[in-house]
């Protein structure tokens, strides 16, 4: 990496690994770099404070390192990553909130609630409806999913768009609950699709 003369130090643009979604700017210099890559978490050089900075290590909202890349320059890097919670101190999933309207929110949303579903499954709280969908196994997680395909297929025969909408959405929760008693994300069903359509070589 070529680092600032003066301050020893780059610039490390954060984006999450699953959605896409920018998380942050930090910096980093050698050392850091090297931390990040030998613990597997994201650490910055804080410019502020003039020390070694682990990403969530007060919060406990780290970001898992996924991977690393070097701009065409070799000046900035890109680096991948799992967000453990919020990344911005505003308790918000990116610092460059509000990411509504921007592309990879809507996905960032369904990731958010993937995880919150892989929660409630290692928790199962008292009362919560999914707790009881895991409770009931597979087999019964599965039969939802047909019966909301069903009412999906039904509502898309009817006019507007509204029950479609709804049904739809019933649809891919109960999808996402089944994908996560697999022990299955979103991801891996993202992974299955680009294998389909392989990009151009030409």
């Amino acid at each position: 990496m070529k680092m600032d003369a003066e301050t020893g130090l780059f610039p490390a643009i954060v984006q999450d690994a699953s959605t896409g979604t920018v998380l942050m700017l930090g910096y980093m210099n050698a050392e850091t770099l090297e931390l990040t890559r030998t613990t597997g978490w994201v650490t910055f050089w804080s410019r502020s404070r003039q020390e070694i900075w682990v990403k969530g290590a007060t919060s406990g909202n780290r970001l898992a390192l996924v991977a690393m890349h070097e701009d065409c320059d070799r000046d900035a890097l890109l680096v991948l990553a799992r967000p453990e919670g919020p990344t911005c101190h505003n308790g918000t999933t990116s610092c460059f909130a509000p990411y509504e309207g921007v592309p990879g929110a809507g996905v960032a949303f369904l990731v958010e609630l993937q995880d919150l579903l892989v929660s409630r499954k290692r928790e199962m709280p008292e009362g919560s409806y999914t707790s009881k969908l895991f409770a009931r196994g597979v087999d019964k997680i599965a039969q939802k999913v047909g019966e909301e395909a069903v009412e999906t297929v039904i509502a898309a025969k009817n006019p507007g768009t509204d029950e479609l909408r709804y049904e739809a959405a019933d649809l891919l929760f109960h999808l996402l609950v089944l994908l996560a008693e697999r022990g299955m994300r979103i991801e891996d069903l993202v992974l299955e699709l680009k294998s389909r359509h392989p990009q151009s070589k030409d």
